[in-house]
């Protein structure tokens, strides 16, 4: 049986760790002669107006120098860096400018002439998945000789893990994003994303775990210093041994599951050589699910309903919910969480995505986001509607739907949007293994 190696590496010093997973690994062991290597970072958030707890949520800029100077010892001149950052306001192409520049790239492009790229910026081509599914890729990686696949290692409250393949989401076009959140049989965001991998060129991954993130993406997840690094020439059995030290077996994630069957792996490690450190020393659960109380009085997060809020009913997020939706539903949360005075609100309900449905006898119904209000604009179900009918879903439409359905929010929740994630930095206050050092290029 072939063996597929995956390295397991401490991160203990700059530039030597990464040398030590990618030697361990043999991920340039097959990298062709001059080279045209696209790098693929993890940049799932940026702010422009505050610090915000970047561990475990981007990728270090550590791990990216590290790789770029190796891959510049390997004789490769030619270097893209490229992401697709999502951001609240369509056609926002300042922000991950800023955070290329704030976190060292520019000198990247100085020194190694590695050429940045917004994905949004370039030409995408149509990709064929299979059983009537595609999206549109960046023609970029698609035309590169190689790949550098470097994401971070965190759960995601969606997709249990994000790694290797999940990474590769953030170079496809918006439209196909969308088309990933559906909950179709066969066709939802498991298979799709189990299937982004399939049409790159020759790839390494390379985790980046020196921090790690619990019930991730954002950054109101739980961070940690785990100092680990897992590399492999094979994306799918970096994702099995990374979802493994998150204390996941494969067959628990669905997108690896979907991958490991179509490929006709096991998902017992039987065809994976692990070198390094073993699974089992560095292995620690991470939760990934937000835990919620559901009741004929309350349909909310836990921490909402045991503060003892009533009277409005946020179900939980299904896998039809998109990162536009999903960037907002904190917000509502914290504006939810804030407004309650201790008297139950009239049964009103929020109904987010594509797919749910609204519940009988509640008064009052808002529906976030474009694809709930075009799904249920003529509902007859629906009592009272109060749509937010954007795409995204802007941050003033919000707060006038919470205060149209009897919440008064705060409303300079809304007015400083960008400053919110601000909010979570003081968990890792005086803790000095979070270090903001590994956001700079040295």
């Amino acid at each position: 049986m072939k063996k597929h190696l995956v390295s397991i590496v401490r991160y203990d010093a700059p530039s030597q760790s990464v040398r030590e997973a990618v030697k361990l690994s043999g991920g340039l062991d097959y990298l062709p002669k001059r080279a045209k290597v696209f790098i693929k970072p993890n940049l799932v958030f940026w702010s422009k107006s505050v610090p915000f707890p970047k561990w475990g949520v981007i990728t270090t800029s550590r791990v990216v120098q590290d790789m770029v100077e190796l891959l510049a010892e390997h004789g490769v001149s030619e270097m893209t860096i490229g992401e697709g950052m999502v951001t609240l306001e369509p056609g926002d192409r300042e922000t991950l400018l800023d955070a290329f520049r704030t976190l060292g790239y520019e000198t990247l492009k100085r020194r190694f002439g590695v050429k940045l790229i917004n994905v949004f910026d370039r030409p995408f081509r149509k990709v064929d998945l299979g059983d009537g599914m595609a999206v549109n890729f960046n023609v970029d990686i698609l035309e590169s000789d190689f790949v550098v696949d470097l994401p971070v290692m965190k759960t995601h409250n969606q997709t249990v893990v994000s790694l290797g393949i999940k990474n590769l989401k953030g170079m496809i076009d918006i439209p196909s994003r969308k088309r990933c959140h559906n909950m179709e049989p066969g066709r939802d965001l498991h298979v799709y994303v189990s299937r982004l991998a399939e049409s790159m060129p020759p790839m390494f991954t390379l985790i980046d775990g020196i921090y790690t993130s619990e019930r991730g993406p954002g950054p109101d997840g739980k961070m940690h210093r785990s100092n680990l690094l897992v590399g492999s020439r094979d994306v799918l059995s970096a994702d099995m041994v990374g979802a493994k030290i998150l204390g996941y077996l494969p067959g628990e994630v669905s997108y690896i599951s979907h991958a490991a069957r179509r490929q006709g792996r096991p998902l017992d490690f039987s065809d994976i050589e692990i070198t390094g450190v073993g699974m089992d020393e560095v292995a620690r659960k991470h939760e990934y699910d937000f835990h919620y109380a559901e009741t004929d009085e309350v349909t909310l997060p836990l921490p909402l309903a045991k503060q003892g809020i009533r009277g409005i009913f946020y179900r939980k997020y299904d896998l039809s919910m998109c990162t536009y939706c999903s960037a907002v539903n904190g917000l509502l949360m914290m504006a939810i969480r804030g407004a309650w005075k201790g008297e139950p609100w009239d049964r009103i309900e929020v109904l987010t995505g594509k797919a749910m449905q609204p519940t009988p006898g509640m008064k009052k119904t808002i529906l976030l986001g474009k694809c709930m209000y075009q799904a249920h604009k003529d509902n007859p179900s629906i009592r009272e509607m109060i749509a937010v009918k954007g795409c995204p879903p802007k941050a003033e439409d919000i707060h006038a739907a919470l205060r149209e359905a009897g919440i008064d929010a705060d409303p300079e929740l809304f007015r400083n949007l960008d400053r919110l994630p601000g909010l979570f930095m003081k968990r890792y206050k005086n803790r000095p293994e979070f270090e903001e050092g590994h956001f700079r290029i040295t």
